[in-house]
């Protein structure tokens, strides 16, 4: 495993770390504590010391089953949490300082933590990053020493920029893969000057990037996969990262051209994406340990060549670019 720092926070922390959305079983399944358990000290084990939940999935039991195994063990292992999802209607007017505040208290009891290492607004409405008042409440809660930092996770690049200049803004969260390029431009320059720590999620574009679907595929009826493939239930730009499902499969298959030996594409979407410096870690998430091992064997592989990468580059060019650039 390697390591990289997560901005001002001084974290050092695993480059291939854990997202737990889905842990614990596939979207649309049952949530079961044993396969979370177990999934999550395999991480651990594996050398994986930064873990990313948030309040809202699985109605707190993947927080709480985060916190449980990461209390269980000796190592230190970082644990970055979210709030404000649960707000309904979720509306910048709903976000209050109170609410946030109130959230906050609810992670700390879950997690079983007395201060949260990371605590990120998780997607929060465009206009709350014009709210001075609600990024000054974590402020407040660090001063009391709730949280230890302060980040966001956003849906767009112009989000990701306004967060930043509030200066308790310690990482930023944002969609980040072969298939969702933008980010790499203004927004990584900008992070890079302010020490920002830039934690890549989505990086396999809700599976679309292992090369493991075709035109076929059918997803269970809770799957958001199924049920926001045109932002119907959430910004649609999290679901197969806002692609087109059957324009997405025609960039997989010219993907697979290019490795045409390799079963898994996983690892390798992973591997362009660590190819930024200015990524400090992404976050794929693993339902089972299954998937964990799949996404860690990036270090059995050699690593990308220059040729290489400048031929994925071309695929998002010509298929993908011109309809997904410029909306996130």
């Amino acid at each position: 495993m390697n390591y990289r720092k997560l901005g001002k926070t001084g974290f050092e922390i695993s480059e291939i770390s854990l997202g737990t959305w889905q842990i614990g079983g596939k979207w649309g399944s049952d949530f079961s504590d044993k396969t979370a358990e177990e999934t999550i000290n395999t991480a651990i084990d594996k050398g994986i010391n930064f873990i990313d939940t948030a309040d809202v999935y699985e109605a707190g039991l993947s927080e709480a089953a985060v916190g449980r195994v990461v209390r269980s063990r000796s190592e230190r292992v970082f644990v970055a949490t979210k709030c404000g999802r649960q707000i309904n209607p979720h509306t910048a007017e709903n976000y209050t300082p109170e609410a946030l505040t109130g959230y906050v208290e609810e992670s700390l009891k879950r997690t079983g933590f007395e201060a949260l290492d990371l605590i990120q607004l998780h997607c929060p409405p465009t206009n709350v990053y014009y709210r001075p008042e609600i990024f000054e409440t974590f402020q407040k809660l660090k001063d009391q020493g709730k949280i230890l930092h302060f980040g966001v996770s956003v849906e767009k690049v112009e989000e990701a920029l306004k967060a930043i200049e509030y200066d308790n803004v310690e990482t930023v969260q944002i969609i980040f893969n072969l298939f969702r390029q933008r980010p790499s431009e203004l927004f990584f320059e900008q992070a890079k000057k302010k020490d920002i720590g830039i934690i890549a999620r989505v990086p396999l574009a809700s599976g679309l990037l292992t090369g493991k679907f075709d035109k076929n595929a059918s997803f269970d009826k809770e799957d958001h996969r199924n049920f926001n493939r045109n932002g119907e239930a959430f910004d649609k730009g999290e679901t197969f990262s806002g692609i087109d499902f059957e324009r997405g499969l025609k960039a997989v298959e010219e993907l697979k051209k290019l490795f045409p030996e390799v079963q898994n594409l996983a690892p390798i979407a992973l591997q362009w994406i660590l190819k930024f410096p200015e990524v400090s870690c992404t976050i794929p998430g693993a339902s089972k340990e299954e998937q964990l091992l799949s996404n860690l064997s990036i270090y059995d592989r050699r690593e990308l060549s220059k040729e290489k990468i400048k031929e994925m580059n071309k695929i998002y060019d010509e298929y993908l670019k011109h309809d997904i650039h410029h909306r996130w």
